[in-house]
């Protein structure tokens, strides 16, 4: 495996503690922002890997960083070995389409589907934005350039016929800076592809009185029918202050992705320290509460990778 410079002082550090750094093989999963849902996943599954590291020799080390797309090309650039993507852009990057126009990345490989992510638009109360088409006018973060955030926010105004330019201001804010910026009155609204729980929801929900806006209507259904990774749910009433009722709006599925650059020593093991201790997994996150073993096969755009197959027929889960 290439390592990076970051690996590189990683196994000049351990060969400093009498471990020699050739036995050892470093990992890093690519995240998202600290307040989202990405970075505590990415966080949950190296920790599982590394309880097994003595016996497998496999170090794991999670990295913040710009979300779904940026995750992808760093994957094809070596220089992340995993990465948790949307759904939604795993099949683009497998196809060479939306962000990945002409440019698709065909080593990119699954490793499983991990939950489901909501588009929500969160707003102001005060902004009175009771409906996607009320953004028109108003001041709302997409999401930073290379997140699957913004790709999927502008994957919906196209379907609904609305233009960056219909806003007063588009923002591009990261993650983490989104809920500062509706509470000091710099944005009237942000969307966020997520899983709920969140902290980042939550923040911003106990500083300013917001509205988690409904996305529905014949825009989504006809947005749905062209791309079959999306899916209509519900944003759970009670999580958020002031928002007691299930909000409509759709998702994709939160997917972990690897490249065939990767070992499949490597791949098995982290599906296997998920698997093996898979009850434990689902207390590391609320998002976790409804997943299933099996589940972890659906909504998958890119082919597994082969240390995935092989631990997932093992556990009798795939043919």
């Amino acid at each position: 495996m290439k390592f990076t410079g970051k690996k590189l002082a990683s196994a000049t550090l351990i060969g400093m503690l009498s471990i020699p750094a050739f036995s050892a093989e470093f990992i890093t999963i690519g995240t998202g922002g600290v307040t989202g849902t990405y970075y505590p996943t990415g966080g949950a599954i190296c920790r599982l890997v590394n309880q097994y590291k003595k016996d497998t020799k496999i170090r794991c080390s999670v990295e913040s960083t710009g979300g779904s797309v940026y995750n992808v090309n760093t994957i094809k650039n070596q220089e992340l070995d995993f990465g948790i993507v949307q759904s939604d852009i795993v099949y683009q990057a497998s196809k060479g389409e939306g962000a990945f126009q002409g440019a698709a990345v065909p080593k990119l490989k699954s490793v499983m589907a991990i939950y489901p992510e909501l588009l929500t638009l969160v707003t102001r109360k005060d902004a009175k934005i009771n409906s996607l088409m009320d953004v028109k006018g108003k001041r709302i973060n997409l999401g930073n350039p290379g997140s699957g955030n913004e790709a999927t926010a502008l994957a919906l105004f196209e379907e609904s016929g609305i233009k960056k330019s219909d806003l007063k201001f588009a923002g591009a804010l990261k993650a983490s800076e989104m809920p500062d910026a509706l509470r000091d009155n710099k944005i009237d609204g942000y969307f966020y592809m997520v899983g709920h729980p969140t902290a980042n929801i939550k923040d911003a929900s106990t500083s300013v009185n917001v509205k988690i806006t409904p996305i529905e209507g014949a825009n989504v259904d006809s947005l749905i029918k062209k791309y079959p990774y999306f899916a209509k749910a519900n944003v759970p009433g009670g999580l958020y202050t002031g928002n007691d009722e299930a909000i409509p709006t759709f998702g994709v599925k939160a997917v972990l992705v690897t490249s065939d650059d990767v070992s499949v020593n490597a791949v098995y093991t982290v599906v296997k320290a998920i698997l093996e201790n898979f009850d434990e997994f689902k207390q590391l996150h609320p998002a976790y509460s409804e997943i299933t073993k099996e589940s972890l096969l659906e909504g998958l755009s890119a082919p597994l990778h082969e240390g995935a197959k092989k631990y997932f027929q093992e556990a009798g889960l795939l043919q």
